[in-house]
């Protein structure tokens, strides 16, 4: 006949196996592989100078854009807002809030030029709940303004 010890060791095992299977799989994404093809517009852009007078390190760009899929209809789908704070140079840390229909998606990373660069998606919201994956902005125009980009996200899950 067992001890009642071990019968509370092979419990209390018991109970940790099931909690690390509810936790793994609650940290799970809900996204699958997916990928999303959208446009923006530009329709807000700040720039804060918080140090030395012209770009210098904590400066900051505070954007706003209008998503679109043409695709699909005319009005926007959705919103976009980037915060940037220069580090050196050029560098900017940048993130990312995405509002779409279905949910947010959120991601951040480093910027040099705006032309093109990728950002790493690092979670969403709703249907891209814990979403993971790439961003890739690519600038389609080369007026000031307004500007247009593309956004393509990867999304790996």
């Amino acid at each position: 006949m067992p001890s009642t010890s071990r019968l509370l060791a092979v419990a209390v095992a018991l109970a940790a196996l099931g909690a690390y299977g509810t936790l793994k799989s609650s940290a799970d994404a809900g996204t699958g592989p997916a990928t999303i093809r959208i446009t923006d517009r530009q329709y807000s852009y700040t720039r804060v100078d918080v140090g030395a007078a012209g770009r210098s390190p904590g400066d900051q760009e505070i954007i706003y854009d209008r998503l679109y899929n043409r695709r699909i209809t005319s009005k926007s789908i959705g919103s976009a807002r980037f915060i940037c704070t220069f580090t050196t140079g050029l560098t900017r840390m940048c993130t990312a809030s995405v509002n779409l229909p279905k949910g947010e998606l959120i991601a951040t990373g480093t910027v040099r030029f705006r032309q093109f660069y990728d950002l790493a998606v690092v979670g969403g919201t709703g249907l891209y709940d814990n979403a993971r994956g790439t961003l890739t902005i690519i600038r389609t125009t080369q007026a000031p303004r307004p500007i247009r980009e593309l956004l393509y996200f990867r999304l790996a899950g």
